[in-house]
């Protein structure tokens, strides 16, 4: 339960700690646009919606709050998944008449032939969000608010200090106030999201602070100024889903309502946080998954977090791959505390092995242990440049696409859609050489059927049995057709015994590279120079078959090789 702890136009002579006073403009304003969005996650659409609405506030970062409400069946969690659901969704789905999902109130108001119950229901459905969004904003508010808030991570209170300033009198004598808790960044399962157990879900609404319908506002004239102050305590989770505040990144939405419907005017705010250990305290979290590589040069993204007091507005990045040259980009911005930010590096040159490692370092803070983050990837596979697609569909053919696209993103080839359940051969793709992207596409997001990239030699570049997704892409090289039997012979090259126990001797009439494939394309090994009777150690592979790409500087030839 809350505590209402400061009230009424008195408070301005009244100092308080946490927050700054006067939070909000007097100057008349329009109207900010509330969207709650009614969600579930087994909702196959529902990833649609969340997309659009979030295209609406990324276009109007400063004048649209998302609220994301879980309820109705889709939302009921089936065995194994996490509640999403509140006290509170119900009754303010069943005031919005929502009759399908995705659906979506802007401001609880109704919008004449978008209703989704063909009256008066302020439910609409989601190809009306925008349209909706851009009326609101157009509109004048008699009413503007400013909200703060912080939380203290040791006791779990959150204090939110919510201003609001009338530019003109209300038509009703009463306005409710209210504010809405969410939380950000909890991952868990999202049908038709593509991404499994891992979707983010976003702005979801887990407590209503001031109650179902908010708490009366009694000076609604122009000139009216309103200060109110809550606390909550923040409990270790929701329906068993926790809150942890170094991952979820709070947030607060507030908004004046006439009666409990019409959503006048809003606003919202991340919390800030109290009672962590350090004031400057920088971490890497993680760095994006780096997909296998051909060209050299990456351009790595990771996650950073404030784990201090303080504001975090400048940082130094170094960074190396494969112990080469560091390279060292300046940061800058404004990162409150616990807030987490992707950073894009530049890109950095390197000279490409089998497997890479790519270390990243901030600079010196009050805890260092958080500092160094370090990612491995690998090379991406090289084939030849004769490659043969199957694609094999389901009853969903028409939501099946691929593109193959080179270094410079240039389509080279496409296809798609297809008909349903059919067994698609595309006509063989000649490529140069090149690094490239095989990009495979679900339009619904719920995969198809096996889907195959092989080049001439069978070599497996990309294979799915189906369970896709919305989507997979896989990066695939040519340089010289590496892996084909027929390369330029080098005279009088040979590996013994074959079959091996691992240990292999090397006869050459001059130094050579050696690169190991295993039967997928996977470079599992490579040696920069052997000279004549010098002995490789593979040892430490699989039993199986392996490909030996043999290179002179000039010419190279390709052996299998028998693992035993």
């Amino acid at each position: 339960m809350f505590k209402k702890l400061l009230t009424g136009t008195a408070l301005l002579m009244i100092a308080f700690p946490l927050f700054s006073q006067t939070i909000v403009s007097t100057d008349p304003e329009n109207k900010k646009v509330i969207l709650e969005e009614f969600t579930g996650i087994n909702c196959v659409y529902c990833p649609d919606g969340h997309a659009i609405a979030q295209a609406i506030k990324n276009n109007n970062p400063d004048e649209v709050f998302l609220v994301n409400i879980h309820v109705g069946g889709y939302a009921t969690p089936g065995a194994g998944q996490p509640d999403f659901r509140t006290p509170f969704g119900t009754a303010i789905n069943n005031q919005a008449g929502v009759l399908g999902y995705p659906a979506g109130t802007v401001n609880r108001h109704v919008f004449p032939g978008w209703s989704q119950n063909g009256a008066n229901g302020t439910a609409m459905s989601r190809n009306f969000w925008t349209a909706a969004s851009n009326q609101i904003l157009d509109q004048p508010s008699y009413v503007n608010m400013g909200v703060e808030a912080s939380i203290d991570v040791n006791t779990r209170e959150l204090t939110v200090h919510v201003e609001a300033y009338y530019t003109d009198d209300s038509p009703v004598g009463t306005n409710k106030l209210n504010v809405a808790l969410l939380q950000n960044n909890t991952l868990g399962p999202q049908t038709g999201g593509g991404m499994g157990n891992e979707y983010v879900h976003m702005h979801r609404l887990v407590h209503m602070v001031t109650g179902q319908w908010g708490v009366d506002v009694n000076t609604t004239t122009e000139g009216s100024f309103v200060d109110e102050t809550f606390t909550y305590t923040i409990p270790n989770d929701y329906n068993g889903v926790p809150v942890d505040f170094f991952e979820a990144e709070m947030e607060v939405v507030v908004f004046m309502t006439e009666t409990q419907q019409e959503v006048i005017s809003g606003n919202g705010a991340y919390a800030t946080y109290t009672g962590l250990a350090n004031n400057n305290d920088a971490a890497i979290q993680s760095v994006v998954e780096i997909d296998d590589q051909c060209s050299g040069v990456l351009a790595p993204t990771l996650k950073v977090q404030n784990l201090g007091l303080d504001p975090l507005t400048s940082l130094d990045i170094e960074y190396s791959v494969n112990g080469g040259t560091p390279e060292v980009y300046t940061w800058s911005g404004n990162l409150t505390s616990l807030l987490i930010d992707e950073i894009e590096l530049p890109e950095i040159s390197y000279d490409i092995l089998a497997n890479n490692e790519l270390v990243i370092t901030l600079s010196e803070d009050d805890d260092n242990s958080n500092n160094e983050y370090s990612a491995n990837f690998d090379q991406a596979i090289e084939s030849g440049y004769e490659l043969d697609l199957t694609i094999q569909t389901d009853g969903w053919g028409t939501e099946v696409r691929w593109n193959i696209k080179n270094a410079d993103g240039t389509t080279i080839a496409q296809g798609g859609p297809y008909g349903n359940n059919q067994t698609i051969n595309v006509p063989t793709i000649t490529v140069t050489d090149d690094c490239y992207t095989f990009n495979l596409i679900d339009t619904f997001g719920d995969g198809g059927g096996p889907v195959s990239l092989v080049d001439s030699d069978g070599l497996v570049i990309y294979s799915t049995s189906g369970n896709y997704g919305s989507g997979e892409s896989t990066n695939f090289s040519t340089t010289g057709n590496p892996l084909s039997i027929n390369d330029n012979d080098i005279n009088q090259v040979v590996l013994y015994p074959n079959p091996s126990y691992g240990i292999v001797n090397v006869q050459t009439n001059s130094p050579v590279s050696i690169s190991v494939f295993d039967i997928t394309g996977k470079l599992v090994n490579s040696i920069e120079e052997v000279n004549n009777g010098e002995n490789i150690d593979l040892s430490t592979l699989q039993a199986g078959m392996y490909l030996v790409k043999i290179n002179d500087g000039i010419n190279q030839q390709t052996q299998k090789l028998i693992i035993k």
